[in-house]
């Protein structure tokens, strides 16, 4: 499809985005229960911040990790859930080239920090049912922010060249992505010179973020794991046992469609590319909106806090 507006030069002065292909006329009712999970998601992790935020004796490690999960599930379903809605309910489907490029940063840097928030709670989680004497010590108040820092840094420094990247590419002047955001490899597939640099790279960040953390996570839940199963008391292990299966839902619910998303886009030539596409959009959604519950609502000292401070507003 040629584009009807173009710039002097070579790429589209503007994408369109076509939302979930070849489910077009059921967008509008898709839209529903994609817009729940987006209020829920922000209703929830704004709950977590302001929980955190305003007592004193949660300002520990296990909680302001929680805080940076919510603040990065915030930032990464507020950047595409409000134009994907106005995509599926009012038929926006053009996005600027340069607010593609922006959107395309934010949704890649901020599912990068996303597993680096799960890596580094995974972390925390070893050091302290592992070494629970130490364990203010190693996981200091700067010690987390500098952990937070670098998992941001990582994200910024990995995905910035994904757009500087995609800027010198020529499109000849195509402008439908099949998808409902600006992926990077959506918008790759929309170039007509050699795109074997930006695969290349692609393939390099998913190792470095994905392969990284999913075997620091691993190796940490593998090492928390035997002296739990040491543990005397049946009661304790089962407790034990419930919260590494929670925590690992989340991250199951987190890598695992990244990962079909990312492979499908690599290889999955066969698989529906609405079945792609619609994945791809939960990946952004469910995650946001399971986190708050089942880290949040979970955790008893945060619940217990949120209870008292709606009791005390009287709702």
């Amino acid at each position: 499809m040629s584009c009807p507006n173009t710039s002097t030069r070579s790429h589209p002065a503007t994408f369109l985005l076509v939302g979930i292909p070849e489910l077009q006329e059921a967008q509008y009712w898709i839209a529903f229960p994609f817009c729940i999970m987006y209020v829920i998601a922000v209703l929830g992790n704004v709950i977590v911040l302001f929980t955190i935020y305003t007592e004193p004796s949660l300002h520990e490690p296990m909680y302001l990790f929680l805080a940076m999960l919510a603040v990065t599930d915030l930032v990464l379903s507020t950047s595409t859930l409000p134009k994907m809605l106005s995509i599926f309910w009012l038929g926006s489907r053009e996005i600027g080239f340069h607010a593609c490029l922006t959107q395309m940063f934010f949704v890649h840097t901020f599912s990068s920090v996303e597993s680096g928030v799960l890596m580094a709670m995974a972390l925390d989680r070893y050091v302290a049912i592992c070494c629970p004497l130490r364990h203010s010590s190693i996981l200091s108040v700067p010690a987390i922010v500098t952990m937070g820092s670098l998992v941001l840094a990582r994200g910024v420094l990995l995905v910035s060249p994904f757009s500087l990247l995609v800027s010198r590419l020529p499109f000849c002047q195509r402008c439908l992505i099949s998808h409902s955001y600006c992926d990077h490899m959506a918008v790759v597939k929309l170039v007509c010179g050699d795109i074997t640099v930006s695969v290349i790279y692609a393939l390099f960040v998913a190792f470095m973020v994905v392969g990284v953390d999913v075997l620091i996570i691993s190796v940490s839940y593998a090492m928390i794991l035997q002296p739990v199963l040491r543990l005397p008391s049946t009661d304790a292990r089962l407790k034990a046992f419930s919260t590494c299966a929670s925590h690992l839902c989340v991250i199951l619910s987190f890598y695992i469609p990244a990962l079909f998303t990312f492979l499908t886009h690599q290889f999955g030539h066969n698989v529906p590319h609405q079945v792609h596409i619609l994945l791809a959009n939960l990946y952004l959604l469910v995650p946001p909106m399971l986190n708050p519950i089942v880290y949040g609502m979970k955790t008893k000292e945060i619940r217990e806090r949120v209870l008292c401070i709606f009791q005390q507003k009287g709702i």
